[in-house]
């Protein structure tokens, strides 16, 4: 009688499979954790803020004092948009740095 082996290339494929897999996976984990995007506490230490005569104004923080005062009327134009006032009334009344 004759005995079916099965074939011997199966093994190795397979355990190439397995070690292609191991390295993909390995390299995936030594990413750093460094987040994405910074948060407001951390590089935004001005202020600023805008109000129109009529309606709601804004608020912003910014990394420079320049930057925080635009932010902060824009975002006056907005808001003041859409609570029924002036934006073209909006005036940066107060801003500064800490």
């Amino acid at each position: 009688m004759t005995s079916k082996t099965t074939p011997s290339y199966s093994s190795p494929l397979a355990l190439s499979l397995l070690v292609l897999s191991l390295a993909v996976s390995a390299g995936c984990s030594s990413k750093s954790t460094k987040p994405l995007y910074s948060s407001s506490k951390a590089g935004s230490s001005c202020y600023a803020k805008a109000l129109p005569t009529s309606g709601e104004g804004g608020l912003a923080w910014g990394a420079t004092l320049q930057m925080a005062r635009q932010k902060s009327l824009n975002n006056c134009i907005r808001y003041a948009g859409r609570s029924g006032g002036t934006p073209d009334t909006c005036k940066v009344v107060m801003a500064e740095c800490k």
